[in-house]
């Protein structure tokens, strides 16, 4: 693509730029230059200069740097027309300032004529004619544009008669607006009328004219023709302007040493262009000046070396002083660099891919998930495909509610503010002994009756691996709330003996009076209580002033808060939430991704395991999302635990099998371990016993319990990979979220098999 062309859009971008164009804007078009869209690049830079922030004209520019000097004059009510007399005077009393001035503003023009004409000489016109100098200067834009849309079709220009072709054709150029600022500053000086201002402010006018001709004119023309010709004789600053341009990606997604090093090694070793090529799709530099030195590498020093499939969707390099400096520049720095050319390269596309789904994401929520991927504990050892599907990971889960579960529990205790209307291992040592415990890359399935415990089973055994074991942890649930979560988490946590050693308080607090938030006084406390011996809410009393009592007056209300305080420091072994209702298999599966690879979670607990939303009813679809389950588990090394559902069958407990299963029964085949639960109705317990040893002589009755809450499971192991397939039989206190595993099962009498 011809370099004029490119010069010419650079130069209207500066112009547009310092009429005060949004800049993001403008960085946007400088990228699509690069990367060869002219004509995209110019109807863009039309659609800005016709925008409400205001349009583009020489006289708008000088407009506003005439007001800024007038305003620091302080005095914008001056006439304008001074005499011949004042103006010798000023001179006289300035040392002839002005002269000065005037010879090197004049000096400054032709200078700059011998490189572009002047499209238009400037007529000695009255300031204030706008409609007049706005008409002119807008016929001008659009003839410009008119050039340069004709340039970029034909691909007739070239970059060495650039210069002469502009002054020819009598094109418009950005130092326009600096030279007829110049002429009207000679104009309103020459022109301004008598006043009755004292010397010392006349000196004062005078003295910041001088201070904007020299600032704001000489010296800004002067940097913008070493900018645009590369004609910079001084020290050369690498990506000196380019640092001044606001970039478009978050700090987080920067990376300029890596694409400093990247483009060093291939300047260095072009042939490197063979395997560590960035295709056009997946281009975004950060810093433009690299890009366009990137692209030379693809079709100069690397061009023999290039595969084409590389070079395709790239426009030619812009070649000149500064690029060559550049280039010298980073072959020398990166050459005493001891880099791995294949770690610097995979490390750039990643960023480039986040890059790009970035620019892409509407959504600024889902643009904060894009950028924390570079967070993720496993993103060093993640490929550029895996970073792809973490991008779509991330856009799944963000569908679905999130919580971690195990922070905020004290606010959530203490205000009372949530929707609800009524409210690991616990050591089985049998079951751990018989699975060989739970062990990363298995998949383990508990099949239990519809409200039986399901889902407070599985917080049990979440709770246990997190606080235990310390590891981190995922529920996953499509039947139980957050709010629900949260209140079953802290009563099994408050209650289970292993977890009380972790977090020091001994205490029982079943999870209605936690619903209800009932407390106990101290014995010496005076206070109202209930029947039951819970503290009263005074009637006028705010949630607020009842905690503040709480505390003064219940040692088992300030237990249970520590618990909770406690569990919100638990950040390295954390349990993460997230209610995942309507739902396909594919969804299912990136979210577990998403979450192993952005918290390395490798112990997950599913809730229960259902079909997708699609195929509701379809019992072989069971089978199908298991199947995506156990090859999660095998391929990334984690662990997987789902609960799945009962029939309500006749079955005597001790007695269930696969054929008991609510969902086709074809599903165990996929799956590692699998047990069957059910409890044993009150009129039958006469009709079992348990011993503590599979083989014993000694054996233990059921006892009737009056407690409703205390109830018996018998465990039937259906599947088990590591050998053994025992009976078990377990309590639960429903109220305490407590399980205990008793021992082995038996029926007394073999009639009742």
């Amino acid at each position: 693509m011809p370099s004029d062309s490119v010069d010419k859009l650079n130069k209207i971008l500066d112009v547009l730029e310092k009429s005060g164009k949004d800049r993001n804007e403008i960085n946007k078009i400088r990228t699509l230059i690069d990367l060869g869209k002219l004509s995209e690049a110019l109807q863009k830079i039309r659609e800005i200069n016709g925008s409400n922030a205001g349009n583009f004209s020489s006289k708008d520019s000088t407009e506003r740097k005439s007001n800024k000097r007038n305003n620091s004059r302080g005095n914008n009510s001056k006439t304008k027309n001074k005499s011949e007399k004042d103006k010798k005077e000023k001179q006289k009393k300035s040392g002839n300032k002005s002269d000065e001035i005037n010879t090197d503003d004049s000096e400054n023009i032709n200078s700059k004529k011998k490189t572009r004409k002047k499209k238009k000489k400037i007529e000695n016109e009255d300031v204030k004619n706008e409609d007049s100098e706005k008409t002119n200067n807008t016929e001008d834009y659009n003839t410009e544009e008119k050039i340069l849309e004709e340039d970029i079709t034909t691909n007739e220009k070239n970059e060495d008669d650039f210069w002469a072709e502009d002054a020819e054709d009598n094109n418009w150029d950005s130092s326009e607006e600096d030279d007829i600022e110049r002429a009207d500053e000679e104009e309103q000086y020459q022109e301004t009328s008598e006043d009755d201002e004292d010397e010392r402010d006349i000196e004062q006018d005078h003295d910041d004219e001088n201070d904007y001709s020299d600032d704001d004119d000489e010296d800004d023309d002067e940097d913008l023709l070493k900018k645009w010709t590369g004609e910079d004789d001084g020290e050369v600053v690498y990506k000196e302007e380019v640092k001044k341009q606001e970039s478009i990606f978050p700090e987080s997604l920067r990376a300029e040493d890596l694409e400093k090093t990247y483009v060093g090694l291939l300047l260095n070793n072009p042939k490197l262009i063979v395997k560590y090529y960035i295709l056009f799709e997946e281009c975004y530099f950060d810093d433009q000046s690299l890009l366009n030195i990137y692209k030379s590498i693809l079709f100069t020093e690397g061009g023999k070396y290039t595969p084409e499939i590389a070079k395709k969707g790239f426009s030619f390099s812009v070649d000149n002083n500064e690029t060559y400096r550049q280039k010298q520049q980073l072959k020398s720095e990166i050459s005493a660099k001891e880099c791995n050319p294949e770690k610097v390269y995979l490390e750039l596309r990643k960023i480039f891919i986040i890059r790009k789904s970035f620019l892409e994401e509407p959504r600024e929520d889902i643009q904060e998930k894009i950028i924390d991927i570079r967070n993720y504990e496993l993103y060093d050892q993640m490929s550029a495909d895996e970073i792809k599907a973490a991008i779509v990971q991330v856009s799944v889960t963000q569908k679905f509610k999130q919580a971690v579960l195990s922070e905020n529990l004290t606010d959530f205790l203490e205000r009372g503010e949530n929707n609800l209307t009524n409210g690991l291992a616990l050591p089985f040592p049998i079951i751990s002994s018989v699975f060989k415990g739970i062990r990363k890359g298995e998949t383990m399935a508990f099949a239990m009756p519809s409200n039986s415990g399901k889902s407070r089973f599985t917080i049990n055994i979440a709770a246990y691996t997190a606080f235990v074991h310390k590891k981190k942890v995922l529920v996953i649930s499509n039947e139980m709330s957050e709010e629900k979560m949260k209140l079953c988490l802290i009563t099994t946590v408050l209650n289970n003996p292993e977890i009380q050693k972790q977090h020091g308080q001994v205490l029982s607090k079943t999870e209605g009076e936690l619903l209800e938030f009932k407390f106990r006084p101290n014995k010496d406390a005076k206070v109202e209580v209930d029947d039951n011996g819970f503290i009263l809410q005074n009637e006028n009393e705010t949630r607020r002033e009842f905690v503040e009592r709480l505390k003064k007056v219940s040692d088992e209300f300030n237990k249970t808060i520590a618990v909770t305080d406690w569990l919100n420091n638990q950040i390295n072994n954390s349990i993460y939430f997230i209610n995942i209702t309507d739902h396909t298999n594919d969804e299912l599966k990136k979210v577990i991704m998403n979450y192993y690879y952005k918290e390395k979670i490798e112990y997950v607990f599913y809730d229960t395991l259902k079909t997708d939303t699609a195929n509701i009813g379809n019992g072989e679809e069971i089978k199908r999302t298991a199947t995506i389950l156990s090859n999660l588990a095998q391929n990334f090394n984690i662990f997987i635990f789902s609960t799945l559902q009962l029939t309500e069958s006749s079955t005597m407990p001790i007695n269930l099998t696969v054929n008991d299963l609510a969902v086709s029964r074809t599903v165990k085949e996929v799956l590692d371990t699998l047990c069957l639960i059910k409890q044993i109705m009150r009129d039958d317990l006469d009709k079992y016993e348990y011993s503590l040893e599979e083989v014993d002589t000694k054996f233990f009755d059921l006892k009737k319990y009056k407690d409703p809450d205390e109830r018996y499971y018998a465990c039937v192991i259906d599947k088990n990979r590591a050998g053994a397939k025992p009976k078990l039989l377990f309590n639960l206190n429903l109220a305490y979220n407590r399980w205990v595993e008793l021992g082995f099962l038996k029926l007394k009498d073999e009639k009742w098999k």
